[in-house]
């Protein structure tokens, strides 16, 4: 929670910094409530807390930032009535809430910041420095435009936020962990058991009757709602991106060929050298060395006089676009292979250079990429058309035109699907296919039949939907899942003779019988394990039944589910604790996270009892008015 609250001091984003850095603490809510303080408050403001009052405007803005980031995490936006039922309401105001009554005791104790520290708060900012990593003035004024905010305003909350992170710093910011804490989740973490068990499979319950017709009724009597059909809904979606409207046949040959050579690099291998380099301290030195080449003498050799080492005699390999000194690409790209350069004059100084290896470029012909290019154009000069197709479209709708003809008018493609269920499946249990799938089954069920639906926005463009039919989850009766019904009984047959077979090796293993004995009884192997660690698999014991073995004391015995047919008959042989060993990093890991854990839970009933002190009254009209949910 502390975490949290301190990076949030790092944004300017959204509303005002101070809202964000209390998000955690709607868990403590989960825990606590805010029934208790719906009281009558004046009607200008949502709440009070104490001598604070949060006003119709605060939690105006509070409410529309979130519902416009939760709009963006889903890509879809969010409906009032969805709002309300995820209870955003409620979370915002009690972020605000929760804000307030560390405000008011901030206030009562007497806590203040100073401007200099204010002051280097925000002058140490990142979201405030530019390139240079300093303060830049302009970058400020730019992001508090961006947020809404002004200077005066973001100063004050930015000091009041400060208040606020000192107080809960000095409550819950240095924990001492206990010992036996530490020790607990050590043992917890790396404690190791070893076990011997046996497995009993499906075959080793017998041959199992098919059911009666009474069994397999009551049977289905006792479980309808497992085979209960979902609902069902009929979508018709229409997708408006770039691809769908660009238009491939209109883009100039000139255009297509100009687009290549600009591009060429991405069509295959550019020519890459391999060079070397000597470097002189003056103009006269390069052209004495230049004429030692011409008259005979080696490059290794006027290497060596110059003591040019073979390691930074070679300057590396590359394309000509990636070489720093332009001047020295220049003069090695036109260079045949093994050839010796005259002196260049280069950034860092007069050079020699040599090519010793050419790989020549590779790159399809236009002829063979034409229609990429083409194709790549179109969808670059569609997207500057997305939005003014959009606004049409939205005229079209908001003059009743149904989306099939929409869709043939502005050419693009409409997608009908029949039924889909919640989680995205047809009633053949496929995937059922749809741009944006997830996002628009989402919002097609949070909507209804002849509702006008916004538009999704999508990286790429927006997805229009409409609710065309309901089919409503219903009882299913027995001849329509017979055969689930049937396969479904023959298993729980099967599962309950396992476990009533494991129960009876349990007790003979209590009794003291040997396990070896008692699987050679069911015709089993015995298998040892050894370095089991809770919550993971391992060879063929699952976790379920790993986490089993860790429930039961050394030298006891007992059984366990072994994934979906199975079931594990063990014994605990011995358990392992390594000691320890405070000064590595992942003790120390351990107890920050236990540091955390406390501080959090601490702070959380800190809140909780200030609140209760304080007294907190919400007016639920003012909240409606806010949240634009009033009727």
């Amino acid at each position: 929670m502390l975490r949290n609250m301190r990076k949030a001091g790092q944004t300017v984003v959204g509303k005002a910094i101070a809202t964000i850095f209390f998000c955690a603490l709607i868990v403590s809510f989960a825990i606590w409530g805010i029934g208790d303080i719906f009281r009558v408050t004046p009607a200008s403001a949502v709440a009070e807390v104490g001598s604070t009052t949060i006003t119709v405007d605060q939690v105006r803005n509070a409410y529309t930032n979130e519902l416009q980031r939760l709009g963006r995490q889903f890509r879809t936006v969010i409906s009032p009535e969805q709002a309300r039922a995820f209870g955003l309401d409620q979370q915002v105001v009690s972020n605000l809430v929760t804000e307030a009554v560390l405000a008011e005791q901030a206030k009562q104790m007497g806590l203040s910041v100073s401007d200099q520290l204010v002051a280097a708060s925000i002058m140490n900012n990142p979201a405030f420095k530019g390139a240079d990593g300093q303060f830049n003035r302009a970058q400020f004024d730019q992001a508090l435009r961006n947020a809404g905010l002004s200077e005066a305003g973001f100063v004050q909350e930015q000091r009041s936020a400060m208040a606020r992170l000192h107080l809960a710093e000095a409550i819950a910011g240095d924990i001492n962990v206990p010992v036996a804490a530490r020790e607990a989740l050590h043992r917890y973490a790396s404690e190791r058991r070893a076990a011997a068990y046996l497995l009993l499979t499906p075959a080793m319950a017998g041959d199992i009757p098919a059911p009666t017709a009474e069994q397999l009724q009551s049977f289905f009597n006792e479980r309808r709602s497992a085979f209960r059909a979902p609902e069902y809904r009929a979508v018709s979606v229409m997708a408006l991106d770039a691809a769908a409207i660009s238009k491939p046949e209109t883009v100039s040959e000139t255009d297509a060929r100009q687009a290549y050579e600009q591009r060429k690099a991405s069509f295959g291998t550019p020519e890459h050298r391999t060079i070397q380099q000597i470097t002189f301290p003056s103009q006269a030195d390069a052209e004495a060395a230049a004429a030692k080449i011409k008259e005979g003498t080696t490059f290794e050799s006027l290497a060596t006089e110059r003591n040019v080492s073979p390691q930074d005699l070679e300057l590396g390999t590359f394309t000509k676009a990636e070489m720093l000194d332009q001047a020295v690409a220049d003069a090695a790209f036109t260079l045949d292979q093994g050839a010796v350069s005259g002196p260049i004059a280069g950034r860092f100084g007069p050079v020699l250079v040599r090519v010793t290896q050419i790989q020549p470029e590779s790159v399809r012909a236009f002829e063979e990429v034409a229609a990429e290019i083409r194709q790549q154009l179109a969808q670059e000069r569609a997207k500057d058309q997305i939005e003014r197709i959009h606004d049409e479209i939205e005229d079209l709708r908001a003059g009743a035109k149904p989306l099939a003809e929409i869709a043939k008018d502005k050419g693009l493609t409409l997608i009908q699907v029949p039924a889909v269920e919640a989680g995205g499946l047809d009633k053949a249990g496929n995937p059922v296919n749809l741009p944006e799938k997830d996002a628009v089954v989402k919002a097609a069920f949070a909507s209804d039949i002849g509702v006008d639906n916004e538009p999704l926005r999508t990286a790429t463009g927006y997805v229009w939907y409409d609710v065309t039919g309901i089919e409503a989850s219903r009882e299913k009766n027995l001849d329509e899942v017979r055969d689930q019904v049937a396969a479904q009984w023959r298993e729980d047959q099967v599962a309950q003779r396992l476990s009533e077979k494991a129960n009876e090796l349990t007790g003979r293993l209590e009794k003291g019988e040997a396990i070896e004995a008692v699987a050679q009884s069911v015709g089993a192997p015995v298998v040892n394990a050894t370095d089991l660690a809770r919550n993971a698999a391992k060879d063929d014991l699952a976790a379920e039944a790993v986490n089993r073995i860790f429930a039961v004391p050394v030298g006891k015995v007992g059984h366990a589910a072994n994934g979906t047919d199975a079931r594990a008959v063990f014994k605990v042989t011995s358990a392992t604790v390594p000691p320890l060993v405070t000064t590595t990093q992942a003790a120390q890991n351990a107890e920050n996270q236990l540091r955390t854990g406390f501080g959090d839970d601490l702070l959380s009933q800190y809140i909780a009892q200030v609140r209760q002190d304080l007294g907190v009254t919400i007016n639920q009209q003012a909240l409606r008015r806010a949240t634009g949910s009033e009727s």
